[in-house]
């Protein structure tokens, strides 16, 4: 559980904690736009002061946004490596069918840092945000497409559900893992056909645990007399407060710094 902050919620008493789960969601996708509107050094590193800026105000350790890293740091290295060895432009090296251009060497860093910062980004969102609350954000800030009979509540619950089983089913795979080590499973040596084989003993009791967990939580819902959005009432209605209003000023802000970061070329 430890592994993986993606839904979880570290409790602090900072700025973002405080904030509008609206605010926040919206601000999220904002700082997702921004880092593909900006295309120099001087504008990643814009967006790297500013994701600084976030980390402090949210108060949450540092180590646990290192932690979003890890679920997606095979697919990282894969893309900087694709748009180093493919990227067309000046040779610097090449050895058989493989070949390093200067081209290639920026567009592979730009691309780590992109993404790097993007998770990094989302995982403030989550970290500072109850999964409660970020279902409730949602389904009020999309409430508008219900006229066009998109059923905005239950796409929220699913999100805040998934949220959720995230970090539980993350939990129940290291009790798994650890039972089969103990009766002498082996899962760090043997090539990759091993390895894969290897899963099997976890894979099977986790989906087995996954389904019967998802069975109690809909007999949970059903005794309750959960009949989805229409007529449900929240026990803390959202508003918006001054210090909501003043961060979506600064949002534009930082949004219309990144656009003339990127149309300027600076």
């Amino acid at each position: 559980m430890g592994e993986i902050t993606l839904g979880q919620y570290y409790p602090s008493n900072s700025i973002l904690h405080h904030l509008d789960p609206r605010v926040k969601f919206v601000g999220t996708i904002l700082y997702i736009v921004s880092l593909f509107l900006v295309q120099s050094w001087i504008g990643y590193a814009f967006c790297g002061c500013f994701l600084a800026l976030l980390i402090v105000l949210s108060k949450v350790p540092f180590r646990f946004i290192l932690k979003s890293m890890k679920p997606i740091f095979f697919i990282l290295i894969v893309t900087m490596l694709f748009n180093l060895f493919l990227t067309p432009g000046e040779v610097l090296w090449q050895w058989w069918i493989f070949r390093i251009t200067g081209e290639g060497l920026v567009m592979a860093a730009k691309m780590g840092i992109r993404l790097t910062f993007l998770v990094m980004g989302s995982s403030i969102m989550t970290l500072t945000t109850t999964p409660n609350s970020l279902t409730d954000g949602m389904e009020r800030l999309f409430s508008f497409l219900t006229k066009i009979r998109v059923p905005v509540h239950e796409i929220a619950m699913m999100m805040s559900i998934a949220l959720r089983f995230i970090p539980i089913l993350t939990e129940e795979t290291d009790k798994i893992k650890k039972a089969q080590m103990a009766r002498g499973a082996d899962f760090e040596t043997g090539g990759i056909i091993r390895r894969m084989k290897s899963m099997i003993p976890i894979l099977v009791p986790l989906f087995v645990s996954a389904f019967r967990r998802a069975n109690d939580l809909a007999m949970a819902m059903e005794a309750r007399c959960y009949h989805g959005g229409t007529g449900r009432t929240q026990m803390k209605p959202l508003c918006y407060a001054r210090r909501d209003f003043i961060a979506y000023v600064v949002l534009l802000a930082y949004l219309a710094a990144c656009i003339i970061l990127g149309h300027f070329g600076l």
